[in-house]
């Protein structure tokens, strides 16, 4: 198994603009990658982190990535492989309701050398 990070973009108007059986559909589907151990958040607002060569801590509010749809929640799942992930997140809210998931593959870094 192999560990990916989501990353679900989309917004009030596109969520709301998808018939509410599709909605409904996707909240049920949701809960059972939860019981599968996928874990899910909604995204709250972020800050950026710099601490250039150690000199300086700054924080800054606001996003460093931007987006045409704002960033709505993250998963963290495990799958046989990236498709198996892409079609585990296929039927979320992100992906039915005009919006996007991204899915990352992520490297264990414990296993790097």
């Amino acid at each position: 198994m192999s560990m990916f990070l989501a990353i679900g973009y989309g917004d009030e108007a596109g969520y709301e603009s998808t018939p509410i059986q599709v909605r409904r559909h996707a909240h049920a589907h949701d809960e059972r990658l939860r019981e599968r151990g996928v874990r899910m958040s909604r995204a709250g607002e972020p800050i950026q982190v710099r601490n250039t060569e150690l000199k300086e801590l700054r924080q800054e509010p606001g996003a460093y990535l931007r987006s045409a749809l704002p960033v709505a929640g993250f998963s963290l799942l495990e799958a046989d492989s990236l498709e198996e992930a892409a079609a585990l997140l296929a039927e979320s809210p992100c992906s039915v309701a005009h919006g996007v998931v991204e899915v990352w593959p992520l490297e264990d870094w414990n296993q790097q050398d």
